[in-house]
């Protein structure tokens, strides 16, 4: 079987993901459900057909699963959030069709990811500028202390979405250039090993801004994000886990003085460690969250059967379509279905990782290892916050949560993926004539 006869097979699980969730949801709650919703899963369905047969016409040796575990993830959210509220499921059916426009645009347009490695100064620029934008006044927006949103008349978005993918594609390109320099040129000092500043100078001040900048918008989950992703890179790079060791070190300094100097921060791990102590105050949303989950038992409610605002309309569960989607999630299909969605994110990582296996290039090899790993650290955060391993933050669980932002840039996300699959699986090919799967 070809990949893309396997990709069309694996949409198969979306097909009855969609038609059963939304049929279930209809059922449950026909009483306030217009029954003209339906056809948002049939226009999902559509959409996501469209796109498989515009990638087997230009990447017809990409990865076969990746877009199908994408779009299994996205069905999910669009069935949860078509119970949350419809008009919510047909802005993200919209935003759906907006992402795979860009998607399109992507592919198009790029032919080849490396060619981003000559502009690595420029796409650097473009993310800190992006995280920049929450701070200036007049289009900087505020949510629960943290400044994530651009208003610019009827456009709103989140950069940081947008920004992560820029520092990642820079921090590919130049450890690529400068990854053994980093080795061979390095000293050892008090028991230390010391890259030379001349070429680890430039990384630490675009990674430290990027920092910076999360720190001065208190965007914590993010932080993470783009923390993990520079460890991850370097170690790739250079093959020394002393500097992944040092990084953790100062991440935890880091960690404590932000924690004792930022209000907001520290607000967040007093929540996170006693969210009882104020349950109906500032630990409201988080014991919220632990109930609906223990609530939902192995197999859950059943789709639309939560119960998520009391009858004068105050929410049981905050932002159920944003930071809590998890909750819900797990509320109506169980700690089973819970667990199947974990086990999705973790099949796409697994494939990305294998992606940048077979990246015939260190850039791509770097850029797909980059990519995965600030999508699986997504996925960790929110999930980790919603369940109370970590402290919550208001990041979005990547293809599930409500948000235009979240959305688009995903899709890049996985264009760059697929077209660093479709790139490494040609080079195989022409190596060999016959090529596993």
């Amino acid at each position: 079987m070809t990949a893309r006869n396997r990709e069309l097979l694996g949409l198969l699980p979306v097909s009855l993901l969609v038609t059963g969730g939304f049929t279930a949801v209809y059922i449950s709650r026909q009483s306030v459900l217009d029954s003209a919703t339906l056809t948002y899963g049939g226009v999902f369905l559509v959409l996501c057909l469209a796109m498989h047969l515009f990638i087997r016409r230009t990447l017809p040796d990409a990865d076969p699963y990746m877009f199908p575990l994408s779009a299994l993830l996205a069905a999910f959210g669009l069935v949860v959030i078509y119970r949350i509220d419809q008009d919510l499921a047909r802005q993200q059916a919209g935003w759906f069709l907006v992402g795979i426009a860009l998607f399109v645009v992507t592919v198009l347009w790029l032919r080849d990811v490396r060619v981003l490695e000559r502009y690595r100064y420029v796409i650097a620029a473009v993310g800190l500028g992006l995280l920049a934008l929450p701070r200036l006044p007049g289009i900087g927006s505020q949510v629960n202390g943290a400044y994530l949103g651009v208003d610019i008349g009827p456009i709103s978005f989140q950069p940081t979405e947008f920004s992560k993918l820029c520092i990642v594609v820079f921090l590919a390109s130049y450890l690529m250039e400068r990854g053994d320099v980093l080795v061979l040129g390095a000293r050892r000092v008090l028991g230390m090993t010391l890259p030379p500043l001349k070429h680890f100078g430039p990384l630490l001040v675009v990674w430290g801004a990027a920092m910076v900048m999360l720190i001065v918008i208190r965007d914590l989950g993010s932080s993470l994000m783009f923390f993990g992703a520079f460890l991850a890179l370097l170690y790739l790079a250079t093959g020394r886990l002393f500097f992944v060791l040092s990084g953790m070190t100062l991440f935890v300094l880091g960690s404590w003085f932000t924690a004792a100097t930022v209000g907001h921060v520290n607000e967040r791990i007093d929540i996170w460690l006693d969210p009882w102590k104020d349950a109906q105050g500032s630990g409201y949303q988080i014991a919220q969250s632990l109930f609906a989950q223990a609530d939902g038992g192995l197999f859950g409610r059943g789709f639309g059967e939560s119960l998520l605002e009391l009858p004068n309309g105050s929410a049981i569960i905050p932002a159920p379509h944003t930071d809590l989607i998890y909750a819900v999630i797990t509320n109506e299909v169980g700690l089973f279905g819970a667990a199947a969605v974990i086990v999705t994110y973790l099949l796409f990582a697994e494939r990305g990782f294998k992606t940048a296996e077979l990246a015939g290039d260190g850039f791509s090899k770097l850029l797909a290892a980059g990519l995965t790993t600030v999508f699986a650290l997504q996925a960790f955060v929110i999930v980790g916050g919603v369940t109370r391993v970590i402290p919550l933050t208001g990041v979005t669980l990547p293809f599930v949560s409500y948000g235009g932002s979240s959305i688009v840039a995903n899709f890049v996300l996985l264009a760059l993926l697929l077209m660093i699959s479709q790139g490494a699986r040609e080079q195989r090919r022409a190596r060999s004539p016959v090529v596993g799967s």
